[in-house]
């Protein structure tokens, strides 16, 4: 870990774009780390951080909105933080080092982290912008899609994701008939085979969400008004609705770097310490596609905690000597906490070219996916005990696929393999 600064920080300028998890975290670890150094955050937002993880419970309406909500104003001055609120970024002019922000002012720096995370997706369909028609990642979505469904009868979900399954809590949530249309073959598709999917589709319909699979929406339909009142699929069917929500993905906010040298591609493409190939110009969050020594490949991931520890570990090596700056080595994870068993995936599991699963009962079940006899991801329905065993053996880099019938028992801890010489060890 990098403990002292080697910039002149009475000189030091650092612009933080975007105030999600990474962004505050960022800001956070260089007021920590410095004592005179500039620091600001810009954002497009209205307000200061909350807790994108418990927005879904604030739109089911367990949680109210000052739970959600994480810092206010006074979290930004007491550590000397200048929090630009609804400031969107136009340009950055790389060479000059400037932001030009869509109010005609220019900010300059010495040090530049985009964390400006994604935008959802909408449907390229005819009325998806119609009333009704929602996606979830705003607090302010949370409290139309809360309010949408207090009036609902009919809900209609769209996408196959973990934000999907957001959706379909809430209208679990408030007693709505809700359809929950996926174009794959089941839920959770490029991690869960069949089997590890059909025990959330059970407990989908017991809430009264009916998973459709196989099916696209060609259209929403509305009334005279403009309102929302049902979903066509690309086979015709009809499905009635009072609100939709729409969760196929997003989009990496990279708008502001598009005319500079910063290399986009999915995001903006880091290497393992969170820098562009541009200097003083960093990312980190859903936004950065940062490289991955363990895969061999650039990857993305947006967690709570992954983004967390990357704009903590942006700012550090920010502040370290290059030869100083430490890789990011992270092993992310995500809980679905809606039924009455757990779920969780971690790692990369639809980065497997390998997998093998196991079922243990009839809501308790386990997928690994290895990647060249490494593992790199798995889901755990049913029971999260053995998940931070498998982080650790994921985070290690061993070559563990020809232990795979370990890796499955049931009371799997990872003592095995602590107790086997080197944890680099290969077959």
């Amino acid at each position: 870990m990098i403990s002292q600064p080697v910039r002149d920080e009475t000189d030091a300028s650092y612009v933080v774009v975007g105030d999600g998890i990474a962004g505050s975290s960022a800001a956070a670890e260089l007021s920590d780390r410095t004592t005179n150094a500039s620091i600001t955050v810009v954002t497009g937002e209205s307000e200061p951080l909350y807790n994108r993880i418990l927005i879904k419970e604030f739109a089911k309406g367990t949680l109210s909105a000052d739970v959600v909500r994480m810092h206010d104003r006074s979290w930004y001055d007491d550590r000397d933080i200048d929090l630009r609120l609804g400031t969107r970024v136009e340009a950055v002019d790389t060479a000059a080092q400037v932001l030009e922000t869509e109010a005609g002012k220019s900010i300059a720096y010495d040090e530049l982290l985009i964390a400006t995370g994604s935008t959802p997706r909408s449907l390229p369909v005819e009325n998806a912008d119609a009333d009704g028609v929602t996606t979830f990642w705003t607090i302010e979505d949370a409290e139309e899609i809360r309010q949408n469904a207090a009036r609902a009868e009919h809900n209609v979900i769209v996408g196959g994701g973990l934000l999907g399954i957001d959706y379909a809590a809430i209208a679990a949530a408030q007693d709505i008939d809700a359809h929950y249309l996926i174009r794959e073959g089941h839920w959770f598709s490029g991690a869960l085979s069949e089997t590890g999917a059909e025990i959330v589709h059970e407990a989908l319909r017991e809430r009264g969400v009916t998973p459709v699979v196989e099916t696209e929406v060609s259209r929403f339909e509305t009334d005279d008004a403009g309102h929302l009142r049902a979903a066509i699929a690309s086979d015709g069917r009809r499905y009635e609705a009072d609100c939709a929500g729409v969760a196929i993905g997003t989009t990496p906010n990279t708008g502001l770097l598009e005319e500079t040298p910063v290399p986009l591609e999915d995001g903006i493409v880091v290497d393992e310490t969170l820098q562009t190939d541009v200097p003083s110009v960093w990312a980190a969050g859903d936004v950065a596609r940062y490289d991955d020594p363990r895969l061999g490949r650039h990857v993305s991931n947006g967690s709570w905690g992954s983004a967390a520890a990357q704009g903590e570990l942006a700012a550090r090596n920010m502040l370290a000597a290059p030869d100083a700056r430490a890789p990011f080595e992270y092993v992310p994870s995500y809980s679905v906490s809606h039924f009455e068993f757990p779920l969780a995936s971690f790692g990369h599991p639809r980065l497997g070219d390998t997998y093998h699963e196991r079922r243990y009962g009839d809501r308790e079940w386990r997928r690994l996916a290895f990647r060249d006899g490494q593992l790199v991801g798995g889901v755990l329905i049913g029971d999260r005990e053995p998940l931070q065993a498998y982080k650790q053996l994921t985070a290690s880099g061993r070559h563990v696929h020809h232990q795979v019938q370990q890796l499955l028992a049931p009371s799997f801890d990872g003592t095995v393999f602590e107790r086997q010489s080197s944890p680099l060890a290969s077959d």
